[in-house]
This record gives C-alpha cells, structure tokens and sequence, in this order.
C-alpha cells in the first residue's frame, strides 16, 4: 500500500486544479479519474453543451433575421458536423488538462475505480485492468454527479436520454419529450427546437423554474412558447410505452389524463451524487438521506482530513461553486486562510436565449426576509442596445435594501443576461449602491448603461 501526502478522488472543476496546486506545493499526490479528466462540466456540460447552443443560436438566427434586412432560405442543420464540431472542443479542453496534470511533479494520476476500505485508505480497481490500494493522510473527493432518473412506469423499456446520451445523437429527434421544465431541460428543449425538433415540456410544479421570481417564470414561458414549444405544467408522467418507432406517454395534466406519441425522452429532473462506489462507511463520512456528502462551512467531512467538493455535496450545483471549493480548500490548507463557504455570491446563469442571470435575492426571496426593499425593473425594450440588435425579449430587475441603497439581488432575463448580471455581482461586493450605479459612466452604446435607467426609476 502506497503512502501519499494528499489523495483527490475525482478530476472535476475542483478536483483536478486542486491535485496539481496540492502538487506543486510540495505534497506527494494521487489524482484517482474514474472516466474522464474534466469532470461532468468539460466532458458532457458546460462545454459540449454551449457548443450546440452557439449551434441552434445560428439556426434561430437564420430564420429570424428578415427583420434585420437579411433573408436567409434553405439553411439546414448538420447534427453530425455539429456534434463534431463538440467532440473536438471537448477533447481540446480534456487532454490539455491532462498533459498538464501529467508533466505535474509529485502527481501521479490513476484511471480506475476508487473506493474506501477502511480509515483513509482506498483501493483502486484500475481501468486497464488489476487493483493497487494507496493511504494518505488528506483525501479530497470530488466525484461529482449523474442524472437522476425517476422510476416511472414503462422508464427502462424505452431508450430515454438523459443530459449525456443526448449529446451523443447524431440526427434530430422528430418529437422531443423534456420531463423538467427547469435549467437543463430548458436548455436542451430550446436547443433541440431551434434544431427542428417538436418538443414538449413536462413539468410537475405550476410553472417552469419554479426558483425564481413568477415574472421570470411567466415571461420565460412566453419567450419558449413563441418558439412553439409546448409546455405542460401542474403534470406529472404516469406511464411510458414503446409502440413501434414512438414512445405512448400517458400524463396526467391537471388531473385529466392524456396521451402523447413522441420518438424521443429527455430525463431532465435532477441528479443524484456519484457516492455508491466510495464505500464512505468505511472511512466514518456522512451522508445526507440522497446521498450527498455533509460538509461544515470550510467543506470538511465528518472525518477530519477528508473534504467534499463539488456537487458530491449538494448544494448550488455550478461549475464555478466547484472551482470555489479548490480555491478555499486550497488557500486554508497551504495558505493558512480561514475561509469559508458560507458567506460567497452564488451566481449562476441558464444558457437559453435569452439568457437568465442571477444573483444575490430574489424578490419572493425579499418577501420571506420580510426586508424593507424596493424593486427596479425594466424591459430589454427599453434598452438602446437591444433595440438596435433586433431582440428585446425578457427584462432586467434589482432588488434593493431601501434604507442603504445597497444592492441586494438581481436578476436579468435577457440578451447578454450573464454578463449584465455579474456587473450587479461586483457593485454588490464592493458595497456600490444603487445610486452610484444610477449615475455611473457607461460607455455607450452597451447593454450596461441601461443600469443607469433602471434605477432611474427610483425617485430618490
């Protein structure tokens, strides 16, 4: 049995940076991969993922933009050029970090299978075959998650797809179900749409993105229905059968039952940690009834010297929470930091188009903290830049403490609604008020100086 310094189980957006800064600080460490360097986010999320969506934005484009002046007849969409296309950016990124990872002194990385056999020790049952066991003193697991998958009458007697079969079609799907009407269903099922899919959303709860504020929810509803997707809310799916070629889904919508013949099932209704294989018993972690790895706010274990990373331990389910995880994982440890989790933004964006960004509070939010705040909201029609570019779907609002003017949460349904969102996230850190914004010099014309108008619909 091998002794090291450090041992990360899992090459996510935490895992992998962490063995290699773990690494480079002079520990002796093991990076065990059981798939993949990258993790979900490299291999089948955010980067094959915005590829089709780049891909379907200039499919929409294309048979919308008489109203530019440009008239566009005959385009058709390649599924195999576009899938292509993903497949070489994802393996760009994928074995770019492992040369990186490689070339690391004091890295070794294993491909295989890791689980715990006793206190912070595990056995790796390699991929190309045979077994070896390693021990450590600090053990960093980020395994991530996969696609939930509900058991639904009829579910494993038809080839459902989940987030990542999907990316591996190779032709358009005629009629697309989408069980989930939130981030990833979303996305997918306006992907596929743009694409030439029919597609029809499910959703059990009474609107799509139940998350967020009922105007975000409705005006986004609006925005996929005009793109003739149809959604279907308070539903939830009774029964699936394959009847030849189609798939027979029995729902029940409102109560009353119907039938749909689709040829294709998207999954999107959550995931579920990857913590069945880590034997975590073993080595004395919790877990949380799902399944998901209990962590204290600087992401430690119920073990001391075992942490959690990622989205093994629930919570916000991002890339970017991930990377965070290293970063204060990494600077308490070597840097002798006393960070924690508790108290950083969590922002995130839904890559449909228009994008949805957030951050911070949300009005209901407010409303539950019972704060005294105020609400700035105002349509992309009323926007310069978006008027000039052809699309002023979807609206930008803040929410603001009333008494400090500081900017308390945000939320931009729009073109470009990531970017614009995280210049609230940097006013918010910085403590800049409203009124600074409100009178702030933005270079015209962008979609940025529209926050002067925004709060200019504040009268003081």
């Amino acid at each position: 049995m091998e002794q090291f310094d450090a041992i990360v189980i899992g090459s996510g957006q935490a895992g992998g940076p962490l063995a290699k800064k773990l690494a480079l600080a002079g520990k002796k460490t093991a990076l065990v991969e059981k798939r993949w360097i990258g993790g979900t986010c490299v291999n089948d999320g955010c980067t094959p993922t915005k590829t089709w969506v780049a891909s379907a934005k200039a499919a929409y484009m294309a048979s919308h933009s008489k109203h530019l002046g440009i008239d566009i007849e005959g385009y058709s969409v390649n599924m195999p050029v576009i899938k292509s296309r993903k497949a070489e950016i994802v393996h760009q990124f994928r074995d770019g970090s492992l040369k990186g990872l490689e070339a690391t002194d004091n890295l070794t990385v294993y491909f295989g299978t890791a689980s715990f056999t006793g206190h912070k020790t595990i056995a790796i049952a390699l991929n190309e075959g045979g077994a070896i066991e390693l021990k450590a003193d600090l053990f960093f697991i980020n395994t991530g998650a996969k696609p939930f998958i509900p058991e639904v009458e009829g579910i494993h007697d038809i080839d459902y797809l989940d987030s990542t079969k999907i990316l591996e079609l190779d032709t358009v799907p005629e009629h697309l179900l989408v069980l989930g009407g939130n981030y990833i269903g979303l996305e997918f099922g306006q992907m596929f749409s743009r694409f030439g899919s029919k597609v029809t959303v499910l959703e059990r709860s009474g609107r799509i993105v139940s998350r967020e504020d009922e105007d975000v929810s409705e005006t986004l509803h609006q925005i996929l229905t005009a793109e003739d997707i149809v959604i279907y809310t308070n539903t939830s799916l009774s029964k699936l059968e394959k009847v030849g070629n189609q798939i027979a889904v029995t729902i029940l919508n409102n109560g009353v039952e119907e039938k749909i013949i689709v040829s294709h099932v998207l999954v999107a209704t959550g995931r579920t940690p990857n913590t069945a294989e880590l034997q975590l018993d073993k080595t004395g972690v919790e877990v949380n009834p799902q399944g998901f790895i209990k962590v204290n706010n600087q992401l430690e274990t119920s073990t001391s010297g075992i942490y959690a990373l990622g989205d093994v331990k629930g919570g916000p389910s991002f890339t970017h929470i991930s990377y965070n995880d290293f970063t204060i994982v990494y600077r308490n440890l070597i840097e002798g930091a006393n960070l924690n989790i508790s108290d950083r933004p969590v922002p995130y964006c839904m890559f449909t188009d228009p994008q949805l960004g957030h951050i911070g509070l949300s009005e209901q939010d407010a409303k539950k903290l019972n704060l005294n705040y105020k609400v700035a909201k105002m349509p992309m029609a009323y926007v310069a830049r978006a008027i000039e570019n052809g699309d002023t779907r979807g609206f930008m609002k803040a929410i603001v403490d009333a008494d400090t003017k500081q900017i308390l949460g945000a939320t931009v349904l729009g073109p470009e609604g990531g970017e614009i969102m995280t210049i609230f996230q940097m006013a918010m850190m910085g403590n800049i008020t409203y009124e600074q914004l409100r009178y702030c010099v933005f270079a015209h014309p962008l979609y940025a100086e529209s926050i002067n108008n925004l709060f200019f619909s504040f009268d003081n």
